[in-house]
C-alpha cells in the first residue's frame, strides 16, 4: 500500500537533504513531500531575526494543509522533531505516525537549548551573537557524521545559517497521546545530543525503536536503511 510521506529536515538543512532517500520512496510508489523552512535551502533569502519555531511549525501545518494531505506518516529529523510536534498538535487529524529520526521530542515548555547539555545551549547562544545576534552558523559537516568526501562538499555547499529563535522558542503544544510514534536512532558515531531519548523509547511500548550504525544525517550517510524503516513504518498503519 502506498504512504504519504512529509519529510522535515533539521537545523541548518533544507529539503535537499532527502534526495537519497526520496528517489527510493518515490520509486516504491510512494508520495513524498519534503517542505523547506523558513530562512533556510532555496527558502534562505527569508532567514530574519523573527524567524521561529512557531514560524516553521505552520510551514508544515501549511503543507498538509494546501496539499489536502491525511494518513501522513510524518518524519522530522534533528531539530524537526520539535517541528512535528507542533505540526501534529495542530492538526491531529491528518497524522497516522510520527517518526523522529535522530531528534529532539520535547514536552510542553521545552525547546532545543533547554533539552541540550548547558554548554551546547551556551555555545549556540555565544555563536548567534557573534552571528549579527541571531544567526547560528552550521557546524562542518563531520559533525553530522558525515564522512564522505563528496557529501560533505555537498552538505557545505548548502548548509545555511540558523535562525537562533528557532532555538530558543519552547514548544506550545505535543500531540495527543494515543498518535503512534517511532524513534529512529543513529549511534555510530552518536552525537550525544540523542542518547537520552534512545534510552527512554528504547523499551517503552507505546513506541517503535530502530537503531541505525550511522552518523546523524542519516539520510545522506544510510538512505537505503533510513527509506526501509520509513517504509516498514508506513506499511504498519497508526498502531
Amino acid at each position: 500500500m502506498a504512504t504519504t510521506f512529509v519529510l522535515v529536515h533539521g537545523a541548518w538543512h533544507g529539503g535537499w537533504c532527502w534526495i537519497k532517500a526520496v528517489r527510493l520512496l518515490t520509486d516504491a510508489a510512494h508520495a513524498v513531500y519534503t517542505p523547506t523552512l523558513t530562512g533556510l535551502g532555496e527558502r534562505a533569502h527569508l532567514a530574519r531575526p523573527e524567524v521561529d519555531l512557531e514560524a516553521h511549525v505552520q510551514d508544515v501545518v501549511a503543507t498538509l494543509e494546501t496539499e489536502e494531505l491525511r494518513n501522513v506518516v510524518l518524519v522530522g529529523h534533528s531539530y524537526g522533531g520539535m517541528v512535528i510536534t507542533g505540526a501534529a498538535a495542530r492538526v491531529p487529524n491528518r497524522i497516522a505516525r510520527l517518526v523522529y529520526l535522530d531528534a529532539f521530542v520535547p514536552d510542553v515548555d521545552q525547546s532545543v537549548l533547554s533539552l541540550l547539555p548547558s554548554d551546547r545551549a551556551e555555545g549556540f547562544r555565544k555563536a548567534a551573537a557573534e552571528g549579527d545576534g541571531w544567526r547560528v552558523p552550521p557546524p562542518p559537516p563531520a559533525r553530522f557524521g558525515v564522512t564522505s568526501q563528496r557529501d560533505s562538499d555537498w552538505l557545505q555547499r548548502h548548509l545555511a545559517p540558523q535562525p537562533f529563535r528557532t532555538l530558543e522558542q519552547a514548544a506550545a503544544a505535543v500531540p495527543p497521546a494515543s498518535m503512534g510514534r517511532t524513534y529512529v536512532y543513529c549511534s555510530s558515531p552518536a552525537s550525544g545530543a540523542f542518547d537520552g531519548f534512545a534510552g527512554r523509547f528504547r523499551d517503552d511500548r507505546k513506541w517503535r525503536f530502530h537503531e541505525v550504525k550511522t552518523g546523524h544525517d542519516a539520510m545522506v550517510t544510510a538512505p537505503g536503511e533510513i527509506a526501509k524503516i520509513l517504509m516498514a513504518e508506513g506499511g504498519k498503519g497508526k498502531g
